[in-house]
């Protein structure tokens, strides 16, 4: 059991995008918003037709209140732009909206959030599946595949698979940009993320 008090009492339940993105800074659902500068709310189109979920927001993130504006988001920049897809066009948020990091001197280095903390920060990205209500959902990594689709679920086994969401949905998982951003064979893994990308996009047709 987690002994995060969880964000459900925090998340609103009428009013739509505008109010989840007016309310998530009051949400105190695990002990993440105590170090980070910001909660990072998703961005993009409330209709859009694929719903990309990432992981945490990073330094640059945390920062800057935006979405994938660091490394891991040039890098899906270009990733999309290969596959045919305008970030314009979809609606990009994380699986935990608060950065979570330990500090190496003067560095904040990202930690990946635990288990509690991402069942915890759950509440407000089942939310905002109910108001995009995606035709597709693009998860972009282990947590973000962990509070999705369980514990069980690899994304090393089953990237690039069309998978059934709990609530019916459809998704296809990737690994997360960063992983591509650290890989010791750039080419290759950048080749193999656009791939799962245009499988996505497949789906769509």
């Amino acid at each position: 059991m987690s002994k995060e008090p969880g964000a459900e009492k925090w998340v609103p339940h009428d009013g739509g995008m505008r109010k989840v993105r007016a309310t998530l800074g009051d949400c105190r659902g695990c002990e993440l918003w105590k170090d980070a500068e910001q909660a990072v709310a998703g961005e993009g189109p409330v209709r859009s037709r694929m719903m990309f979920v990432g992981e945490t927001p990073g330094d640059h993130e945390d920062k800057e209140g935006h979405v994938f504006v660091g490394p891991a988001g040039r890098l899906l920049d270009r990733a999309l732009d290969e596959a045919g897809i305008k970030r314009s066009d979809i609606y990009l948020t994380n699986a935990v909206k608060h950065f979570r990091f330990e500090r190496e001197g003067k560095r904040r280095i990202h930690k990946t959030p635990s288990a509690g903390q991402i069942t915890a920060c759950h509440p407000w990205l089942a939310r905002e599946l109910e108001i995009v209500k995606p035709a597709l959902v693009v998860i972009m990594g282990a947590v973000a595949a962990r509070s999705l689709l369980g514990p069980s679920f690899k994304v090393t086994q089953h990237r690039g698979e069309k998978v059934e969401l709990p609530d019916g949905g459809t998704a296809i998982a990737t690994v997360h940009p960063s992983a591509v951003v650290r890989s010791q064979d750039f080419t290759r893994d950048l080749g193999l993320f656009v791939d799962d990308l245009r499988a996505a996009v497949a789906l769509l047709d």
